[in-house]
């Protein structure tokens, strides 16, 4: 163990890195006899390695019944700071990494990052890019705009909205998005669906953006982390969607200057540029049907260099809504009632299906009725063919 500890002091590191090493040092000291105790068979060369071994030992091999209480806040700041670590680590490849190192990173966190996910999730933006906001079902302006609620039925929204970028704590923004999504519509319109994405065309949707907050508010700040997450929905291949808690760890990763929640000019001078200029970044449209999967979506995909827990991917809302154990207790579960509109939507989607009986198709007010009542398409379904199949 002692020479695991020691270890980065013989790496060749960064600043960056030599800083989180010596943090890292601050909260060892607190936990040193506990870590001795723990037997060590691999000695990574690399601080990579030395951050993943460590926050694995911290995580899953240190005695915790041994600690004492006052031991446990140091041992949670050190596996903060070691996630940090492979974060920051992980997010230097990206500056020096070509296509094929960049997409075979992504495949080999596929698992933990939940890529399965996250690619059906754009896949289901990408059917809704061309259309407006203001013409979208609230479930799909939700995907859309990146707030996980009940009404998304797990039977047919097969992922979790929130990848990337949640914004459900951005009250102000998403009532404004339902009140007048004709205009994040027009905001939207300035960034074409193909091609580059200009300077000027960047400039004009931040000021229609901040408009609608100057407009329809008391004096409240336009969030830029909203609307980054606006923009990677309509260009995921140019704009990644920023979170407050993701923010200093990106821009330390990718070597540029922390900015704050109202600088859009930092986000797409620093940021977004800095991303375009990388080798992946610039790579030609891939021939292979799975690369161009990734090609697509290419800027959004930083995200799969950022630290993720091993619970990370049960953790999706999709997941914990797909697997919520049913009530048993005496009473009825609240209904998520729909729009007429949504249910037909999602309805339609469903018997769209080749497999779907025309018996089914007959029945499909029935069917909608019993979505809009608050059964989710696969219960109102699976209950038509109970009785007629």
């Amino acid at each position: 163990m002692r020479k695991l500890l020691t270890s980065p002091a013989k790496m060749s590191m960064g600043n960056t890195e030599d800083t989180i090493y010596q943090n890292a040092l601050k909260y060892i000291a607190d936990l040193s006899l506990n870590l001795m105790a723990v037997k060590v068979n691999h000695h990574p060369e690399d601080f990579l390695g030395w951050c993943k071994t460590l926050h694995r030992i911290c995580k899953h091999d240190i005695n915790m019944n041994l600690l004492e209480e006052k031991q446990l806040l140091p041992l949670k700041k050190l596996k903060e700071i070691l996630e940090q670590g492979i974060s920051v680590t992980q997010l230097k490849m990206l500056r020096i990494a070509p296509w094929p190192i960049f997409a075979n990173i992504v495949n080999d966190m596929a698992e933990q990052q939940s890529l399965t996910e996250r690619l059906a999730l754009m896949t289901h933006i990408d059917g809704l890019r061309e259309q407006n906001l203001s013409d979208m079902i609230e479930e799909d302006r939700l995907a859309f705009t990146g707030k996980h609620t009940a009404a998304h039925d797990p039977s047919m929204y097969q992922f979790d909205v929130e990848w990337f970028a949640g914004t459900k704590g951005a009250k102000t923004f998403h009532m404004l998005i339902q009140a007048h999504p004709e205009d994040f519509d027009q905001a939207l319109a300035h960034i074409p669906l193909t091609g580059d994405v200009s300077l000027v065309q960047y400039q004009a949707f931040v000021a229609t953006y901040k408009q609608i907050f100057a407009v329809h508010t008391d004096g409240e700040k336009a969030p830029l982390m909203a609307a980054t997450r606006l923009l990677a929905m309509r260009r995921p291949d140019q704009f990644i969607a920023l979170t407050n808690n993701k923010l200093s760890i990106l821009c330390q990763g990718l070597n540029i200057a922390k900015f704050n929640n109202q600088d859009f000019d930092s986000y797409y001078q620093d940021m977004v540029l800095s991303l375009q200029s990388f080798a992946w970044h610039r790579q030609a449209e891939p021939e292979n049907s799975e690369e161009l999967s990734l090609w697509k979506v290419r800027a959004v995909l930083v995200d799969m260099f950022l630290f993720a827990d091993e619970d990370q991917a049960q953790n999706s809302n999709y997941i914990r809504m797909r697997d919520k154990p049913t009530k048993t207790k005496i009473g009825v579960a609240k209904a998520v009632k729909r729009s007429k509109e949504s249910a037909e939507v999602l309805v339609d989607k469903a018997l769209a299906g080749e497999d779907i009986p025309e018996y089914l198709l007959d029945m499909r007010s029935t069917i909608v009725n019993s979505v809009q009542g608050g059964k989710t398409v696969e219960q109102a379904i699976s209950l038509m063919r109970t009785i007629f199949g």
